[in-house]
């Protein structure tokens, strides 16, 4: 028998995806990694400020992504990339997010 799905859990994993995609096509600051997903999301998924960079903080402790400080165009921001750690977690958060979702969307079928 399955232990079955914690809600709590599957939306920081959701979370940790969606930034992690964003930052595997190149290093981004906070701020863009924000407007691609809402962008690549078509404004399904939103970060608000004091959402996002607990989440950034938290895979930066982890060592899923780096974080460098960047002073290029006057202002200081610090850049983040993915390591291969966390390509690694990406890849085996997305195949069970997709599991989730298959799941769900069996339940939610209606028999016609």
């Amino acid at each position: 028998m399955s232990d079955g799905v914690d809600l709590q859990a599957l939306v920081r994993t959701i979370n940790e995806v969606l930034i992690l995609a964003v930052l595997r096509d190149g290093p981004k600051h906070g701020y863009q990694i924000a407007l691609e997903v809402d962008r690549r999301s078509s404004a399904m998924f939103v970060f608000q400020h004091g959402t996002l960079y607990p989440i950034l903080h938290r895979l930066e402790r982890d060592r899923l992504i780096r974080g460098e400080w960047d002073a290029s165009g006057g202002r200081r921001r610090k850049v983040y990339g993915v390591t291969g750690r966390g390509l690694t977690h990406l890849t085996t958060e997305a195949d069970r997010v997709s599991g989730v979702w298959e799941v769900l969307q069996k339940l939610l079928e209606v028999d016609a």
